[in-house]
């Protein structure tokens, strides 16, 4: 079975020959290209290529059609970004640094006018083309409740969020909504299966379950109200969720959940009831020096979680730089033996 089969044959509730498998290796694109971070990301034809690439060197099930989380502060007016050598680029310069700035915040009237989505829509237009239906592709929107984070800094967002002007704060998230909506909208338009709606700051990491209810959930409403829940998938972006799942699912409509290596697959299953998909996630950050025998067995435990809880899909985090090679093979090794279905396998 190809990819797509695998997650259609989730979706219309068959079991497919085995677990599908989502490794997000975005930067390692450059390094298998033999380009800089920097130059590589200048062109959306060359994630494109360093993408297929890495889906053919190490057989997993999912395209990735993204640069870095950076990119939709680039989009709302960020003018710099600080590169490193081993590592996505952050930003470099705050749209927002007094309240002026929020009432002059403008989001791209056209998405496709902006030559950096340009690029990246570019790169979506090829994994689709390439793909040829074989392999979901998958774009990544940031949410309007942690757009804010990446425009004014995390800290100062917070403040605004819980201690600040109430006017002020709506108008940055009407504002961040608006683009949120329109470039889900643009993703869809440009050939993404799926779309990763990621939203750190609504996650139990950094507010509690009734602040979420209160300040978060509403504006995920209203980034989904023009395009609907469709293809989306709720992502951790690095925070705990299992503490929100039921509030998410119950009023927004999403049909797939990305939780965080330290939320527990059986409770989210309890959580969210029989249907939606839940993608497990190994601690990535672990990769980097786990030996290849700590690898295989928190894939087993992962994998056994996994098959009990059902409608179930393997994945990463944002794979760090620094993951070596024999460790990303030895986890995707190990995810095939454990993801089977297949007579013989370890799922039969």
């Amino acid at each position: 079975m190809t990819g797509m089969e695998r997650v259609q044959a989730l979706l219309s509730g068959q079991r497919p020959d085995r677990v599908p498998i989502n490794v997000n290796l975005v930067d390692q694109g450059a390094r298998e290209l033999g380009l800089s971070l920097q130059d590589y990301y200048a062109k959306g034809e060359r994630v494109a290529e360093g993408q297929l690439r890495m889906r053919a060197k190490y057989g997993y099930d999912l395209l990735l059609g993204m640069f870095y989380s950076a990119l939709d502060a680039e989009l709302m007016g960020c003018r710099q970004l600080i590169y490193a050598t081993d590592g996505p680029p952050n930003v470099g310069h705050l749209v927002v640094k007094t309240p002026d700035d929020i009432r002059k915040l403008t989001p791209p009237a056209d998405l496709y006018s902006h030559p950096r989505f340009h690029e990246l829509a570019s790169c979506i237009k090829t994994l689709k083309q390439e793909s040829a239906g074989q392999w979901p592709v998958v774009g990544v929107v940031t949410a309007s409740f942690s757009l804010p984070a990446m425009l004014m800094g995390v800290g100062a967002w917070l403040d605004l969020l819980l201690n600040g002007d109430a006017i002020l704060r709506e108008l940055l998230l009407q504002k961040c909504a608006a683009f949120a909506s329109d470039k889900i909208l643009a993703l869809r338009e440009a050939g993404a299966d799926l779309i990763i709606y990621n939203n750190p700051l609504a996650s139990a990491t950094f507010i509690l379950p009734a602040q979420f209810r209160q300040l978060a959930l509403p504006w995920t409403l209203k980034d989904l109200e023009q395009n609907g829940p469709n293809g989306i998938v709720f992502f951790n972006g690095g925070g705990v969720i299992n503490p929100i799942l039921a509030d998410l699912k119950k009023h927004s409509g999403i049909g797939a959940y990305y939780l965080n290596p330290f939320d527990d697959i059986a409770e989210a299953r309890q959580l969210l009831g029989p249907e939606p998909l839940i993608v497990g996630a190994i601690n990535d950050i672990k990769l980097i020096d786990w030996t290849p025998e700590e690898i295989e067995q928190d894939v087993e435990r992962i994998m056994l979680a996994g098959n009990i809880a059902g409608n179930f899909i393997f994945g990463t985090l944002l794979m760090p730089y620094g993951i070596p090679e024999h460790n990303i093979r030895t986890m995707i090794k190990a995810a095939i033996k454990y993801g089977s279905f297949a007579e013989g396998g370890n799922n039969e």
